[in-house]
């Protein structure tokens, strides 16, 4: 299958500038770009108009079996139900124009090789199986009166329980054997879970040690959930590539990230839908209240971090019917960092993150051909990739996704 663009200004993400002219793609890749390019005969031509190309969008932090904001529920539910509303959430996530995201705990190499296989409709799915807690953790749905506990092993909850480091390398080892891209652990407390404090820390330095060290052993990384600076500078000394949330970091917190060439994966949009809408969408109200506390300081936090010169994936951890606001994410990056920057972490810095540079994240020739038509500028206004209504054609592995 081949796809001509024609009369279009393709973004060089690395560069921030836009080259004026075709670009062509075939067998799912980037294969030519340039004035006046010739195709073959069955070639299906777009003419841009003067369209602007950038690439596909890659959210580094996503959790697409989440159809409730009630995490502790899914364990329990029909894994065929969950899947189905997967699908129906990844289908969505695409048409917003992500073409790849990373799942930060739940999904697994079912929904991944459905997507793979053409069986699904959604981005190209990078998962981790389920992430790792220590008792009354963030992946601890357990009421303080219950004693009994079932990780599931067979559904699609978002998280098992496993302390010590005996238990925590076997629970890496296990993920890693269903065929993890990483692992996630929860080095401190958060939101959704019903018996921690959000400003707790989780997992002793050894066990975090060991999940980075089967992570490493298998050519894979650790990402942390985390969100005080004790908490995140633990993670990042026991060598964690990936920090998500970060929402209450440090200056200490940003050597760190720079020292371990580590990134953060901000999620900003989640608090604010959170708060807007999350009870409506199965949060407790207890866990509502813990919001606030994280809510404010996201923003200060990307601004510190992006000002010290750590490193930045995008991401959104929406849950539940809070899903569709994932593009609002650019418009409360843009208020405090430029339209360029907020477009690298969703496409050659999330790309970095997930070892996919090169092939995803850039409209290099050889790269996956994954890329949005839009009909305005968004290094003008991030609002263009704020609002999906300025998406004119979703393109994914050469071929225009059905709207």
């Amino acid at each position: 299958m081949s796809l001509l663009l024609r009369d279009v200004l393709v973004l060089d993400v690395a560069t921030g500038e836009y080259a004026e002219g075709d670009l062509r793609c075939a067998d799912g890749r980037v294969v030519e770009a340039g004035p006046g390019l010739r195709a073959p005969s069955d070639t299906r031509v777009i003419d841009g108009a003067g369209a602007y190309v950038v690439p596909g969008l890659i959210d580094a932090h996503v959790h697409v079996t989440a159809s409730t904001a009630d995490l502790g529920s899914l364990g329990a539910m029909s894994p065929s139900y969950v899947a189905a509303h997967s699908a129906r959430i990844m289908g969505e996530m695409l048409g917003r124009g992500f073409t790849t995201v990373r799942d930060a705990s739940g999904a697994d190499y079912g929904l991944a090789d459905a997507q793979a296989e053409g069986l699904i409709r959604g981005p190209r799915l990078l998962f981790c199986g389920k992430g790792l807690s220590q008792t009354g953790g963030h992946a601890d749905f357990r009421g303080r009166g219950e004693h009994l506990r079932d990780d599931h092993p067979c559904c699609a909850g978002v998280g098992r329980v496993a302390d010590g480091v005996d238990a925590v390398r076997v629970a890496a080892r296990d993920e890693l054997r269903k065929g993890a891209h990483h692992i996630k652990v929860m080095a401190s407390g958060g939101v959704a879970s019903p018996t921690d404090r959000i400003d707790s820390t989780q997992y002793s330095m050894e066990e975090l040690r060991v999940a980075v060290e089967e992570a490493a052993a298998a050519n894979r990384y650790v990402a942390a959930h985390a969100y005080t600076a004790r908490a995140v500078n633990r993670a990042l000394e026991a060598g964690v590539r990936s920090i998500e949330h970060g929402n209450l970091i440090d200056d200490g917190s940003v050597e760190l990230f720079l020292r371990h060439d580590a990134f953060l994966v901000p999620t900003l949009v989640t608090y604010w839908a959170l708060k807007e809408e999350g009870r409506a969408f199965g949060l407790s109200e207890r866990s509502w209240r813990k919001v606030d506390e994280v809510l404010e300081a996201g923003l200060v936090a990307l601004e510190r971090a992006a000002r010290g010169g750590v490193r930045l994936a995008y991401g959104t951890d929406l849950l539940g019917g809070m899903h569709r606001h994932q593009n609002h994410e650019f418009r409360l990056r843009g208020e405090v960092q430029r339209p360029i920057d907020v477009l690298r972490a969703a496409t050659a810095g999330a790309a970095e993150l997930v070892g996919m540079a090169g092939d995803i994240g850039t409209l290099a020739v050889g790269a996956h051909a994954d890329l949005l038509v839009l009909d305005g500028d968004p290094l003008e206004d991030i609002g263009v990739l704020a609002d999906p209504k300025h998406i004119r054609h979703v393109v994914q592995a050469g071929a225009v996704v059905p709207g």
